[in-house]
């Protein structure tokens, strides 16, 4: 289980999170969604550990992660934006991965799942947006972890790609593992999420299954569903 207590962190004189409880149980996937500015990104940040928040309490299997590090080795993170070496081919990345974290590692069954053997001695520099994608996805899911966040993880993904991350991602939950995903596509959430959070001003205005959501707001669209929770919440 994941829990944040409180949660309070501000940069300058801007309030990112104000107070935020949440609990997240263990196993399933859940989404966390917001608007740019929302706070969704510094919660999972804080989560990971690149951000320090001013107040509160977070904890992951009943153990404070705040200022530690061994929980990471139970953790496998996309991010957003791969700033990978440009001069290093994808395979030497790869193996440089493994090395820093010497884990056993199932990374050429993703390699032929999403396509990459003809790329894996190209630089990494050389490679389009959607290709640098599926080694992020390998990177991320190459190793056995119980906890994986996912950021915005369908950027520059073709169809195929695509539907494989769907499937692999369903595959992770049957596992038992806790998946956290951001992201802005509301027909990707609506189809892989079990419960979302929805964040608004460094606060929490809904969390539960997508289909709570829609009776809420009496709306079926997930995309609509969610456009209601904010018109509300500014009217």
């Amino acid at each position: 289980m994941i829990e944040f207590k409180n949660l309070h962190k501000r940069f300058g004189k801007l309030t990112v999170l104000d107070g935020l409880d949440l609990s997240i149980k263990e196993g399933g996937i859940f989404a966390i969604l917001g608007p740019n500015g929302s706070g969704k990104t510094t919660l999972i940040k804080c989560l990971l550990g690149m951000v320090i928040p001013q107040k509160g309490t977070i904890t992951y299997n009943n153990k404070s992660v705040l200022r530690k590090w061994d929980y990471r080795n139970d953790l496998n993170y996309l991010p957003q934006i791969a700033n990978f070496p440009p001069n290093l081919t994808v395979i030497e990345l790869i193996q440089m991965v493994k090395n820093l974290r010497p884990k056993e590692s199932n990374e050429q069954v993703l390699i032929d799942l999403f396509g990459l053997n003809d790329s894996l001695q190209k630089k990494l520099g050389n490679l389009s947006g959607g290709t640098k994608q599926k080694v992020n996805i390998v990177l991320t899911f190459m190793f056995d972890s119980h906890l994986i966040i996912l950021d915005e993880p369908t950027n520059g993904l073709d169809p195929i790609a695509l539907i494989h991350l769907k499937e692999l991602i369903q595959k992770e939950k049957a596992k038992g593992k806790t998946i956290l995903i951001t992201t802005h596509i509301m027909s990707f959430v609506d189809e892989v999420a079990d419960e979302i959070v929805f964040l608004l001003d460094g606060k929490i205005y809904f969390k539960g299954s997508i289909d709570a959501l829609k009776k809420q707001t009496e709306n079926d669209n997930l995309e609509h569903a969610i456009a209601n929770l904010i018109s509300k919440q500014y009217a």
